[in-house]
């Protein structure tokens, strides 16, 4: 019973990690060329997200415990990088 889940735990898995190419290449492509800096933000959030579930499920398919640590340090790089470009617009909007 343990082999039938696993194996299939993998193929899902394995599945899920081709599906979020598609909205991480969107994200990647409204980062880039986004009008404004919110959306350029946003878009951050969504990759650093993105990051995460994708080295999560990594991590089941490999069964390397690592990826769960890859998944936590993009997650907080993702959160420092958030409040670090929530303070640029803050500063930003005092100037003008």
């Amino acid at each position: 019973m343990i082999e039938f889940l696993d194996t299939h735990l993998t193929i899902i898995a394995g599945v899920l990690i081709a599906l979020l190419m598609f909205p991480l290449a969107m994200s990647a492509a409204r980062m880039m060329t986004g009008p404004g800096y919110a959306d350029r933000f946003v878009a951050l959030d969504m990759l650093t997200g993105i990051g995460v579930a994708i080295a999560a499920l990594t991590m089941v398919v490999t069964g390397r415990r690592e990826f769960l640590d890859i998944a936590f340090g993009i997650a907080l790089i993702g959160f420092l990088a958030t409040c670090a470009l929530a303070a640029l617009l803050e500063r930003k909007k005092e100037d003008d």
